[in-house]
């Protein structure tokens, strides 16, 4: 039986099983059965550890004319990654390898601080300006930031491959398109969405857009996502969790309603699970709402529904709702601490799940059979042995667990994306994103982009139920 066949029969028996009952190799694979962790097998481009305190390379360098017609080419072709090459000018370098100076556009002498030095030194800042937007355009992500709604991911790609350094080893090695080709996503669904560009013919231009647009997305994101992850794809409701991009376990989700209250788009880092949580009511509704007074007027009813007020001097309100299977967390949470306060937890509202269309939540993102994934996190994390991940779930207090070993998490909007069952597929576009996206490849392409995002960060306060 594979490890993957183990995992989902261990699934069930979590499912099925009483707590107390689960023995731990139930819950886990067996030792030596976890997919080893990938080794990175393109010779171009390697993960950089630590800092690099190195001064970058000159994104203006000496260019010879087999390397420059070998980027030339590189550009004619770039339409198969779902770029434009008309926004690389073609023209301009076809010229200048031409020694046509005269029709070199003008803007080629300040676009950069650095001076020419070559014999060529048109044809060093023709091409290597054309090579730099190419870098940023495939490294980064094509789309500006400010049609990137609601995406407060930070790429650390440009932090580990500069593009001076880039340019550097292109022309060192003669290999100006084997570079280039290296910054793609190395994610399986990239070449997917790679392939089915190539499949659509051009008159099925709509469908065409939708396919460029969702492979920028993956460039939006770091090009290694790590050998374990959580990813969420918000508009398909769903959460995987990973080991070398491969799916181990699904779970149904339910996210954010449209509007003030849709989920944000992060890369965050699980921390620790919190079994049977405590949640703090925010005062919107503890005073917006009167659940202050009710639960101080009423002590009956507020017991029943698990809150404790305490009231201060000034009048202040505060009123936590206790760790119990109404509670609006449900029993468990993933900590990843963000401004958002988006985080991935339990619910009392099970048949939410039940639901095609799940849209329905205050932001955060609420998982299905939660305790079973806040225990794999918690042993896999080596916060806790199996016994001692029932025992703390199961004893109704608070509790904290650490993890030793945290797992990122990724909060990611894809409209067209591979789903769980491993076919390529559409999926609604919930909160109108796809709209601007769209549009920024029918403009010419932006320089200078930024990198963050300068939208409002919206906390959320009320996981609802």
């Amino acid at each position: 039986m594979t490890f993957f066949m183990k995992f989902s029969v261990m699934s069930a028996l979590v499912l099925s099983a009483p707590v107390s009952a689960i023995a731990q190799e139930d819950l886990l694979p067996p030792e030596g059965e976890v997919p080893p962790p990938a080794t990175v097998s393109n010779p171009v481009i390697q993960p950089v550890p630590g800092i690099n305190f190195e001064p970058p390379k000159p994104v203006v360098q000496e260019w010879n004319r087999e390397d420059a017609r070998a980027l030339l080419t590189f550009i004619e072709g770039i339409s198969a990654e779902g770029l434009n090459p008309q926004d690389y000018q073609p023209n301009e370098l076809r010229q200048a390898l031409d020694g046509d100076e005269g029709g070199v556009s003008s803007n080629v002498d300040s676009w950069s601080m650095f001076d020419a030095t070559g014999e060529e030194p048109q044809l060093d800042e023709v091409a290597s300006r054309s090579f730099t937007w190419l870098v940023e355009d495939l490294r980064d992500g094509r789309t500006p930031m400010d049609d990137r709604k609601q995406w407060f991911v930070i790429d650390s790609d440009p932090d580990f491959y500069p593009t001076g350094d880039l340019m550097a080893e292109a022309l060192e090695k003669h290999d100006v398109a084997g570079v280039l080709q290296s910054l793609n996503p190395t994610h399986p669904d990239y070449a997917v969405l790679k392939q089915a560009l190539a499949d659509t013919p051009e008159s099925e231009k709509a469908k065409r857009k939708l396919i460029r647009a969702n492979m920028d997305r993956w460039r939006w994101l770091p090009r290694d996502l790590g050998t374990q992850y959580l990813i969420t794809n918000v508009p398909e409701y769903e959460l995987r969790l990973t080991v070398n991009d491969q799916i181990i376990r699904t779970y149904k989700t339910v996210v954010g309603k449209p509007g003030r209250t849709a989920t944000p788009q992060l890369a965050e880092v699980v921390e620790g699970v919190v079994f049977n949580p405590t949640w703090t009511v925010p005062q919107s509704i503890v005073k917006g709402e009167g659940l202050g007074q009710k639960v101080l007027n009423n002590p009956q009813w507020a017991a029943a529904h698990g809150y404790k007020a305490t009231k201060g001097e000034n009048g202040f309100i505060n009123v936590v709702q206790q760790p119990g299977p109404g509670n609006s967390l449900g029993v468990m949470k993933l900590d990843m601490p963000n401004e958002h306060a988006i985080f991935l937890h339990d619910t009392p509202a099970k048949a939410y799940f039940n639901r095609d269309k799940r849209a329905l939540s205050h932001g955060c993102i609420r998982t299905e059979r939660a305790l079973e994934l806040g225990m794999t996190m918690a042993i896999l994390g080596k916060g806790a042995t199996k016994d001692e991940a029932v025992e703390i779930s199961t004893s109704g207090e608070y509790t904290k667990v650490p993890l030793k070993k945290t797992m990122p998490v990724y909060i990611t909007y894809f409209t067209m994306a591979t789903d769980i069952n491993g076919e390529l597929n559409t999926f609604d576009d919930i909160y109108d994103r796809d709209g601007p996206v769209l549009a920024s490849f029918d403009k010419p392409r932006e320089r200078n982009r930024a990198r963050v995002t300068d939208e409002e960060v919206v906390p959320i306060e009320d996981p609802g139920l």
